[in-house]
């Protein structure tokens, strides 16, 4: 499933530190798909995406694409933002509880109700990706 893409302008005002393992995560989210780890002894699912399992404590995981659909658990609007987020304050972060029973962190777009159907969306940036979630189309 390819997920939404909203074109953002300018750099993202807090880039993500891109290592050897969240490489995988940040190449999936630029073609469009929401994508995890899940531990291949225990096969639960964990976010974000980790080099171990930590229920059992496997370093034998497994990449697995999501859905990006599911449901507004929380929200907060942040007024008093640090710096670097100024031009895109107010800013609303909420937790979705995604359909595979994942609860994700993430910024919400729009003002979505709780308990709300939701859906990933890819925000590109000048400089990558960053995900957010708004109400389902």
């Amino acid at each position: 499933m390819t997920l939404p893409r909203i074109r953002m302008t300018g750099a993202r005002p807090w880039p993500p530190r891109v290592t050897s393992h969240t490489r995988t995560f940040w190449e999936a989210l630029s073609e469009g798909r929401l994508t995890t780890t899940r531990g291949r002894t225990s096969g639960r699912l964990t976010f974000p995406p980790k080099p171990f399992c930590p229920y059992d404590w496997g370093r034998d995981v497994e990449w697995v694409e999501l859905s990006g659909r599911g449901a507004l658990y929380s929200q907060t609007v942040i007024h008093a933002v640090p710096a670097a987020f100024q031009a895109e304050a107010p800013i609303r972060n909420g937790i979705v509880d995604l359909d595979e029973g994942l609860r994700v962190a993430a910024r919400i777009l729009g003002e979505p109700s709780l308990d709300a159907a939701m859906e990933c969306v890819v925000l590109d940036y000048d400089d990558g990706p960053l995900f957010a979630f708004r109400a389902a189309s």
